[in-house]
């Protein structure tokens, strides 16, 4: 908080975060505010950072530092809009400075600056928005068998299910596929969750618009990884042509974990 600082002091507070990805809250907003990204995989080389200010987001100007100077982010006028996510190239993978700006206030009523953070390893993630982040998982492609049986392992979430709708954002260029699930085998956060009234699981997942998503019938194995949150689709073949690649894999030893 910035009431807690000295009144007089000039001093820029440090915050040194040590996880790839997380949140910041900065209430009350003065003078300016240091974070630096330092993950503690050392071994890592994280080449992109992406933030997605929070939808209350006030008070402050997020810049990036790169060779002593400082390139505006997220300003104060764009930190309203939620969905706008801004990515970036780290020049430093162990290393990500951000500085924190306060805009001057006229009273003293509650401000947060409040944002979400990732830090990515993907080099085609790089870019000015979210859908450039989202070709991480999305490529519109079918999954080869290889990546098949690697999206069960590695996935943050894997669900079995049907598809209930699809909806279309052309504005933000993405797609929400809503998803009646029967088993949830591994989720990262509460995306799939159980309806109170019916007792059904759903869940949504989100993909590139230009993936041109459609309902179809039948169950399906959804995989894929999130990101501020959010659900984003990786591999999602048909449930019965899955258990055909797996099992065959499993009795050539070939498969990479058990599902």
């Amino acid at each position: 908080s910035g009431l807690s600082w000295e009144p007089r002091s000039r001093a820029v507070e440090q915050v040194h975060l040590r996880c790839t990805e997380g949140s910041l809250e900065w209430m009350y907003p003065a003078r300016a505010l240091r974070v630096v990204l330092e993950p503690n995989l050392s071994s890592a080389r994280h080449t992109t950072v992406c933030i997605k200010p929070a939808s209350d987001f006030q008070g402050a100007s997020i810049y990036v530092e790169r060779a002593g100077q400082l390139h505006l982010v997220v300003s104060e006028a764009e930190g309203a809009r939620s969905h706008h996510v801004s990515c970036f190239s780290a020049h430093t993978p162990q290393r990500v400075a951000l500085f924190l700006q306060a805009c001057p206030q006229r009273d003293i009523s509650r401000r947060m600056a409040s944002f979400q953070y990732e830090l990515l390893s993907n080099q085609s993630a790089a870019g000015p928005d979210f859908k450039k982040m989202a070709l991480v998982e999305a490529m519109c492609r079918p999954c080869d068998n290889v990546e098949l049986l690697m999206a069960i392992c590695s996935s943050d979430f894997v669900v079995k299910g049907s598809i209930r709708n699809v909806s279309h954002d052309s504005e933000n260029h993405m797609s929400q596929v809503d998803v009646s699930v029967q088993k949830v085998y591994r989720q990262k956060n509460r995306i799939f969750q159980q309806d109170e009234a019916s007792g059904e699981w759903r869940g949504p997942i989100r993909t590139l618009l230009q993936c041109k998503v459609k309902k179809g019938g039948g169950d399906f194995l959804f995989t894929g990884n999130e990101h501020f949150g959010e659900a984003w689709l990786g591999c999602a073949p048909r449930f019965k042509d899955f258990m055909f690649v797996y099992r065959a894999a499993r009795e050539r030893g070939a498969n990479p974990c058990e599902f």
